[in-house]
């Protein structure tokens, strides 16, 4: 990914010659960047970072950019690890599900082979 520091104040997107450029201005700094990303997808990512910061200053009453700049960066890396905990919560709970699973399958199999096999009628010539 590449910055390009721009003083001036850019729109939120540009007709920038790639079609992954992405212009960034919030809180008071203005920049671009070229990624090999979707340019809907950096997009999004901006609408949301936008969001993050507006909440960030609503919740804080912030108004130094600088911190809440920080503060967002914080709060958004404490969303993403819950989010992990959370991924990885569910991923031990379906191991379980799966081993119990895979237990009750080789008992049920375990049992069919107890079973002998049917005795079969002798036959007379006749």
């Amino acid at each position: 990914m590449a910055i390009d520091s721009n003083e001036k104040s850019l729109p939120k997107t540009g007709s920038a010659p790639g079609p992954s450029d992405l212009f960034i201005s919030i809180l008071g700094a203005s920049f671009s960047i070229t990624t090999g990303e979707d340019p809907e997808y950096l997009n999004e990512v901006l609408d949301q970072y936008r969001l993050a910061v507006s909440n960030t200053q609503g919740i804080s009453g912030m108004k130094d950019p600088l911190k809440v700049a920080i503060l967002t960066g914080f709060l958004l890396c404490d969303e993403i690890n819950k989010l992990k905990l959370q991924v990885e919560e569910e991923q031990v709970a379906d191991k379980k599900i799966m081993n119990h699973a895979i237990n009750l399958a080789t008992s049920l199999v375990d049992k069919v082979n107890e079973i002998p096999p049917p005795v079969k009628p002798h036959q007379t010539n006749g």
